[in-house]
């Protein structure tokens, strides 16, 4: 079991704005991944089977399962930056520097059993347990110092179970600036790993805490000579080491510190009971045998990178707290499975495209940094069309330089993936990876009627696709997409083609319409898409008040006005917003018709589609005069319809 802080760097971005522990709320958690903004630490209980990570933002502790999904929370831990189990698993420890506490909780119901309190102004930051007591580090920057719980003692019986200033002073010269980071080890019971942080130099001990009072084992005067800088230090299991930052491993012995190997790389780690090394390295996590640099799994993090680690007890996975930590978005709780296995590489080279029916060969290459088993085989899946659920095809042997080849006659177009897998063995996790193939398809006729047909107003417009040969699918869909942003395009109507190879459809036509044709291709033929536009006028009609009378001059109908009447001419016309009507007004003349001045005009429709227009009044008579409205696509304020007119209207004005 791994008892450890998390890095300084980490805790440093929480805020302690709160002098005191808020009511502590605790329920059960939705079944999602834990998750939080400022990690205050994270622990492994191997008894509970969970894993604790603490908020420092949102001054929470939740619980989690093995997989990484929370199950249970409670708030009332602000600026919460560490915590630590204990060694039978059923009590819970949270550092809380902004209140001067340490917290015992529950493991199993996150119910507070105990309040220790700090007598210190700075601190407690980072806590660990080891030789049956809760150790912790407090103090400023120039003066950090170690303190412990002992859980054992009971408060009321008078006994302080805190007991500070425990760092030893023989040999240290200053002893630790600042609050130092803790490991320990359950193979090396009683020792205690200690790293000052937040300075370039930063000094490390080891510190047997055993006894009554801890003893300084090792000790390193930063010098620069071993770091730069402490972030992450770790107790290596089975051996005097510990290892710095991920990367750098520093023996002990004589009470001091020498340099012995490194890791490629690294930034944070935690150590499994074995002495696997779970690593933090930019945007991967990676796995290393004891003393060997060649990782043994490696985990890809995509964007994001990993702020904390920590083994399962029975290093079944890492638990990782994996984000950015960019805008707030936090960091989410993942379990890496199969950490102590060694992860193969795979790949899969198919051909881009390939003509259907034919032959055609796909290569690979399976390849790892530990030796896999003489004559692996690979399990191959072919999915497309015919087969969505995927297909078995023969097991391949893979060759002794790790190449493997299969061949395949696809009777099916269209996207063909290919999947080759490796099930995995008792020290090699299981991959696999896939190629896809364009396999050719033969195309087909299609057409849809009507286009660019002129239709009245809400007619029912018949639209027939007619589809050519195909081999299973003779399904076809017809889409109408209605002119405008505000109406989407819709599935009108979808069925299989007559035996003529006819499907039809109506639409009513409101709007002008791109009509589409749509046939989603088969197995041997490909898809097909055509398009027809149809065109739909609006209402429009004309009302004329104000007359006299309405009667007949010759053949013609006139609304008769007198001169010093002005006649009132309603429109109504189809609404769409920021439409407009326009009016003409024509005068007829020596047997011909005229355009009056300033005519024609635009008028706004209200929202019920209406436009009422005074003509005003000649103040002469015999004039013979028409007026008509109309809808013109562009400068009536849209282009969702087509040009539409009314019918005139014949106005006649007498003494």
């Amino acid at each position: 079991m791994r008892r450890r802080s998390i890095s300084t760097a980490t805790a440093l971005a929480v805020l302690f704005s709160s002098a005191a522990l808020s009511v502590v709320a605790a329920g059960t958690a939705s079944a999602a991944p834990a998750h939080v903004t400022a990690p205050g630490g994270i622990v492994a209980d191997g008894a509970l089977k969970r894993v604790f990570v603490g908020d420092g933002s949102a001054g929470t502790v939740t619980a989690a399962d093995y997989s990484g999904t929370a199950v249970d929370s409670a708030s009332g831990f602000p600026g919460v930056t560490d915590l630590a189990v204990s060694d039978d698993g059923s009590t819970l420890y949270a550092a809380l520097p902004g209140t001067h506490e340490i917290v015992a909780l529950d493991a199993a119901t996150l119910d507070i059993k105990h309040r220790y309190t700090v007598a210190t102004n700075t601190g407690p930051r980072h806590v660990a347990v080891s030789g049956g007591k809760v150790w912790f580090t407090y103090g400023d920057q120039w003066d950090g110092n170690l303190g412990s719980v002992d859980p054992s003692v009971d408060p009321a019986s008078g006994t302080d179970p805190v007991t500070l200033k425990q760092f030893p002073t023989d040999g240290t010269g200053p002893g630790i600036w600042g609050q130092g980071l803790l490991d320990t080890d359950d193979s090396q019971p009683g020792i205690l790993a200690v790293g000052e942080t937040g300075i370039s130099s930063d000094s490390m001990a080891v510190v047997d805490v055993s006894g009554g009072t801890p003893k300084l084992v090792s000790w390193y005067q930063g010098d620069y000579t071993l770091n730069s800088g402490i972030g992450d230090i770790d107790l290596v299991p089975g051996g005097k080491q510990v290892l710095v930052n991920g990367k750098d491993r520093d023996a002990y012995a004589d009470g001091k510190f020498t340099a012995a190997g490194s890791y490629p790389t690294g930034q944070s780690a935690d150590i499994a009971s074995n002495g696997i090394v779970a690593q933090a390295s930019g945007n991967q996590v990676l796995t290393y045998r004891p003393d060997s640099t060649s990782p043994l799994h490696s985990y890809d993090l995509g964007t994001s990178s990993a702020t904390a680690l920590r083994w399962a007890p029975d290093l079944s996975r890492v638990f990782a707290l994996v984000g950015t930590g960019a805008d707030g978005t936090g960091y989410t709780l993942r379990a890496l499975t199969g950490p102590t296995l060694n992860n193969p590489t795979l790949t899969v080279n198919a051909p881009t495209s390939a003509p259907r029916a034919k032959k055609l060969t796909v290569t690979g290459r399976v390849s790892a940094s530990e030796t896999l088993p003489t004559g692996v085989k690979l399990q191959v899946t072919r999915t497309d069309l015919e087969s969505p659920n995927g297909k078995a095809l023969p097991a391949v042997t893979v060759r002794p330089g790790g190449t493997y080849s299969f061949t395949d006659t696809p009777q099916a177009g269209g996207t063909v993936t290919y999947q080759v897998s490796y099930a995995g063995d008792a020290t090699h996790s299981a991959v696999s990876a896939s190629d896809k193939v364009a396999v050719s398809r033969t195309g087909t006729a299609l057409s849809l009627n009507n286009n660019a047909k002129l239709y009245a107003y809400g007619a029912g417009a018949k639209f027939t696709a007619h589809l050519g040969t195909t081999y299973k699918n003779r399904t076809v869909e017809i889409w109408a997409d209605p002119f405008g942003t505000d109406k989407p395009n819709k599935l009108v109507a979808s069925g299989k083609v007559n035996s003529s190879g006819n499907f039809t459809a109506t639409i009513s036509m409101t709007r002008d319409t791109a009509v589409t044709a749509v046939f989603r291709g088969d197995a041997r033929y490909a898809p097909r898409t055509v398009k027809s536009t149809g065109y739909a006028q609006v209402r429009v009609s004309t009302a004329v008040t104000k007359n006299y009378k309405k009667a007949a001059i010759g053949s013609q109908t006139y609304y008769w006005f007198h001169k010093k009447t002005a006649p009132i001419v309603t429109t109504t016309m189809t609404y769409y917003p920021g439409r407009k009507q326009r009016l003409e007004l024509e005068i007829l003349y020596q047997g011909k018709w005229y355009p009056s001045q300033d005519s024609p005009q635009y008028f706004a429709l209200g929202t019920n589609g209406k436009s009422s227009v005074n003509m005003g009044a000649p103040g002469q008579s015999g004039i013979k005069a028409r007026v008509r409205a109309a809808y013109v696509n562009g400068t009536s304020g849209d282009t969702v319809n087509s040009t539409t007119l009314s019918d005139w209207k014949y106005l006649y004005f007498t003494n």
